[in-house]
C-alpha cells in the first residue's frame, strides 16, 4: 500500500511539473549544469592523475634514478683548453650503495656514449647505453623482435647490440633486422633485439631511455670506449672522465624509497667533494601528482558546488511560488481529510523529482563533456562510477534540502484561509 502511495505521489508530482514545462526546464538547468560540471571535472582530474601514474610507472615507482652532472666548478673550468672534466658517479659508488643499504635490491650501472652508427649508406647518431640485463627488468619496455641483453653477454664482453624501434627503422630500413651487423664508432655489433623506447619527460624527471639508444653490455662499453670521452667543437677539444653516467637503484618496497634516497644522498655527499650528481625519485613525483590532483578536485569541486547551490536556490524559489499558486488546492485537500505529512510528502516528492531529473540530465552532460575534451583537446579523461553515484546523491540531496522548507510551509497553511484564497 505504501509503495502505491509513493508511486502515486511521484506521478502526481510529474503531472504538476509538466503543467509548466518551460518553468520546470529552466528550474532544472541549475542542477543540470551543477551535476554535469561535477562529473566532468572529476573525470578530468582522474584522467590527469591516471596519465601521471602511467608516466611514472614507466620509470618505476620503486626505482631511484641517480645521474652524473657537471658541478658549478667543472662548468667554469671546462673552458680551459687543456683541462679534463672529472665528475660523476663511480664504480665504487655502485658497490657502496648495494652493500650499505639493506633495502636496496640492486643498483644498475649505465654508461652513455654518443657515437655515429653506419650501415651501408645510412648513418645515424646513437646514444650507446652500456648496461646490464637488469636494466630491462627495472624499466619494462616491450620487445619488438629478438631478445634483451643476457648475463653471458656481459661476461663474454660480446659485441652485440639491442636497438630501439626508432633506430632500427632509420638504420635498417628494408634490410633484415636480427643478425645484421652495424658499425658504431669504430666497432662492429651484431643486432640481437629491437625494443620500444619511451623517451621524454615524466613530470620533472627525464626518462632514462631515448629513441636513439643502442644497448650493449657494460663490460663491452668499458673495454671498447673506456671512461674518457673526447669531443671536438669549433677547433677546441673537450675531455671528460666519467665512470658511470647513471645508476638505477631498485628498492625492495615503496615505503622505503624516500628513506633510501635520503641515505644515498648523505653517502654521496661524504665521498664526493662536489655536487656532481642528481637524485630523482619517481615516487615523490607520484605524491606530488596526487597532491596536485587533490587541490585540482577541491577547486573544481567548489565551483561545481556553487553551481549546485544556485540550482537548489532556484528550486526552492519555484516551489515557494508553486505553494502560493496552489494555496486553494492545499485548502481543499486539507478540508477533505489530508494530513500535514501528506501535503509535505507531495511537495517534497515534486522537488526530489525535479532535482533527480535534472541530475540525470546533468550526468548525461557530464559524460558528454569529457568525451569532447578527449576528442578535441587530446586530454585523457576517466569517468568513474564513484563520480556518477556522487552526482546522483547530490541531486537527490538538493531536492530534499531545498524542497523541505516549501513543503513544510505548504503543510502549515490554514485550510480556512486557503479555501478563501483566490
Amino acid at each position: 500500500m505504501r509503495r502505491l502511495k509513493v508511486a502515486r505521489n511521484i506521478w502526481l508530482g510529474i503531472e504538476n511539473l509538466l503543467l509548466h514545462k518551460l518553468r520546470t526546464f529552466l528550474t532544472m538547468l541549475g542542477v543540470v549544469f551543477g551535476v554535469g560540471s561535477v562529473v566532468a571535472m572529476l573525470s578530468v582530474g582522474e584522467g590527469a592523475s591516471k596519465e601521471a601514474l602511467q608516466q611514472i610507472d614507466k620509470i618505476g615507482i620503486r626505482n631511484i634514478i641517480i645521474s652524473s652532472i657537471k658541478s658549478v666548478e667543472e662548468e667554469s673550468q671546462s673552458t680551459t683548453r687543456s683541462y679534463m672534466s672529472i665528475y660523476g658517479l663511480t664504480y665504487d659508488d655502485r658497490l657502496r650503495i648495494e652493500e650499505t643499504f639493506s633495502h636496496v635490491l640492486q643498483a644498475v650501472p649505465v654508461k652513455l656514449i654518443r657515437k655515429s652508427a653506419r650501415l651501408a649508406e645510412r648513418n645515424l647518431e646513437l646514444r650507446v647505453v652500456g648496461t646490464t640485463p637488469s636494466w630491462f627488468e627495472l624499466l619494462k619496455r616491450e620487445m619488438v623482435a629478438g631478445r634483451e641483453l643476457l648475463e653471458i653477454d656481459s661476461k663474454n664482453r660480446s659485441g652485440i647490440v639491442v636497438l630501439t624501434e626508432f633506430g632500427a627503422r632509420r638504420l635498417l630500413a628494408t634490410e633484415n633486422t636480427i643478425g645484421q651487423r652495424v658499425r658504431v664508432g669504430g666497432s662492429y655489433y651484431e643486432i640481437v633485439g629491437i625494443v620500444k623506447s619511451e623517451g621524454g619527460m615524466a613530470g620533472n624527471i627525464q626518462m632514462p631511455d631515448e629513441q636513439i639508444d643502442a644497448y650493449i653490455p657494460i663490460e663491452a662499453a668499458k673495454e671498447r670506449y673506456g671512461d674518457i670521452t673526447t669531443r671536438y667543437t669549433s677547433g677546441s677539444r673537450e675531455r671528460e672522465l666519467v665512470e658511470l653516467h647513471q645508476m638505477i637503484v631498485e628498492v625492495d618496497h615503496m615505503d622505503n624509497v624516500e628513506s633510501v634516497a635520503k641515505g644515498i644522498e648523505v653517502m654521496l655527499k661524504r665521498f664526493h667533494k662536489k655536487v656532481d650528481y642528481r637524485i630523482s625519485v619517481p615516487l615523490a613525483l607520484l605524491r606530488q601528482a596526487e597532491a596536485t590532483k587533490r587541490t585540482f578536485n577541491v577547486v573544481l569541486g567548489s565551483i561545481a558546488c556553487i553551481s549546485l547551490l544556485v540550482g537548489g536556490i532556484g528550486i526552492m524559489n519555484i516551489m515557494l511560488a508553486s505553494v502560493t499558486e496552489r494555496t486553494r488546492e492545499i485548502g481543499i485537500r486539507r478540508a477533505i481529510g489530508a494530513k500535514r505529512r501528506q501535503i509535505t510528502g507531495q511537495f517534497l516528492v515534486e522537488t526530489v523529482v525535479l532535482s533527480t531529473a535534472g541530475g540525470l540530465i546533468g550526468i548525461g552532460l557530464g559524460l558528454l563533456i569529457p568525451w569532447m575534451i578527449t576528442i578535441f583537446a587530446g586530454m585523457p579523461t576517466v569517468v568513474t562510477i564513484k563520480s556518477v553515484i556522487l552526482s546522483v546523491g547530490i541531486s537527490i540531496s538538493i531536492g530534499i534540502v531545498f524542497g523541505l522548507y516549501p513543503a513544510v510551509r505548504a503543510a502549515n497553511v490554514d485550510p480556512i484561509i486557503a479555501l478563501r484564497h483566490e
